[in-house]
């Protein structure tokens, strides 16, 4: 299964709750389970803040966010002048405002940060995605015939590979 979504949003601070409601809902729908759910709303949250802040000197950016099989990968792009994470220095765990890349780098399975030269900065951020129980995708996994078959087989005592 593969679902992408991407949106040009104004920077402005109204934009992140919008677009985290909007991948909350799909991933909700496509039953994802709620502590990943949750981990992706606040990365999402944290690189388009960042992109709020920092980025310029456009209006806007772009927020990508595609489902392919069990990994969501979540793109923030903007225009700006584009930085290096290297240099970025770590915040304390109680300091109000700076952490950004820190929870980004915690909750994600991989984050890459590419400049591109006078073109601003992609944030790529990627989780791999874990479906409750009856979960509407769950028929669309790759592994999900032989898991079928392999459940079918059980309830029939039929299955010797269990």
């Amino acid at each position: 299964m593969e679902a992408t979504i991407a949106l040009r949003l104004p920077r402005d601070a109204a934009s992140v709750p919008l677009i985290r409601q909007i991948l909350e809902a799909s991933l909700k729908t496509l039953g994802v389970e709620p502590q990943i759910r949750d981990d992706i709303e606040l990365m999402l949250s944290e690189a388009c803040s960042n992109v709020i802040r920092h980025a310029g000197p456009s209006d806007d950016y772009t927020v990508s966010a595609g489902v392919h099989d069990d990994l969501c990968t979540i793109k923030v792009i903007d225009t700006g002048g584009g930085f290096d994470p290297r240099k970025v220095s770590q915040a304390s765990d109680s300091a109000e405002s700076g952490r950004g890349l820190q929870i980004m780098r915690a909750l994600a399975d991989d984050v890459r940060f590419t400049n591109r030269r006078e073109k601003g900065a992609v944030v790529c951020l990627e989780k791999r995605l874990r479906f409750a129980p009856g979960a509407a995708a769950r028929p669309f996994m790759p592994d999900s015939g032989l898991a079928a078959h392999h459940a079918h087989q059980a309830v029939r005592g039929t299955d010797n590979s269990l």
